[in-house]
């Protein structure tokens, strides 16, 4: 039997959330809501929830500070509903550890499709026995998608192990940026679109430097990335 993937709502606009719970709920998906920002934090914490779709702008606790008390006690993925050219908000969330953002107002299809792609990167479908990845002092294990770097575990969101997947696979080499949003987000990287490089400066900050000074991940402006090997 098929575990059905449980996604919770936060957000006041009750319009929107009828409307998005009732397209989620038709395409397959167990659906709650809720508008308080501690019971997100409590959800998010409490292991009954997949993956949280969350509004920045709430009442009483903003969307940013819901995401940071949860991003203190959980890696739950989280969808961001940003207002549309609101980048601010949107390079906030992304470096509290937002997986990914979806401009307001959005439709359902693409909410839901960013939903599944988001899922597909947590390994919520469904994780197989895989060998370790190893990349110099960095080892990924793809199937229960965790980490060690240098030895101790590196906490990761579910991009975060994504993307370095990506770079750990061509370690040494540079990786381009279109290439990386086509296997990390599913669709080619646009002009402007700057989630890629937040989740890079938060991955380089949880790998810290190298002994030579530099970051273990190193850009080619407007090309791509690499991540450098020892």
């Amino acid at each position: 039997m098929a575990t059905v993937t449980k996604v919770l709502l936060v957000d006041d606009d009750e319009e929107l959330t009828t409307l998005l719970q009732e397209y989620l709920s038709e395409e397959g998906y167990d659906v709650s809501t809720t508008s308080d920002g501690r019971a997100a934090v409590a959800a998010a914490c409490g292991n009954g929830v997949d993956l949280i779709v969350l509004d920045i702008m709430m009442p009483r606790m903003s969307g940013i500070e819901i995401l940071q008390r949860i991003r203190a006690r959980s890696q739950i993925p989280v969808l961001m509903l940003t207002a549309r050219g609101d980048d601010i908000d949107r390079i906030t969330g992304l470096n509290l550890g937002a997986d990914d953002y979806v401009p307001k107002p959005c439709s359902p299809g693409e909410l839901e499709a960013r939903i599944r792609a988001i899922l597909r990167r947590a390994g919520q479908r469904g994780n197989g026995s895989i060998l370790p990845l190893r990349a110099g002092q960095l080892v990924l294990f793809p199937g229960s998608r965790t980490a060690e770097w240098q030895g101790h575990p590196l906490v990761l969101t579910g991009t975060e192990f994504s993307l370095l997947e990506v770079l750990a696979r061509q370690a040494g080499q540079l990786v381009s940026k279109h290439e990386i949003s086509k296997r990390v987000f599913g669709k080619p990287v646009t002009p402007f679109d700057r989630r890629i490089d937040v989740h890079i400066s938060s991955m380089r900050q949880k790998l810290g430097r190298r002994d030579d000074g530099q970051s273990h991940i190193q850009s080619v402006r407007g090309q791509g990335y690499q991540l450098l090997i020892d």
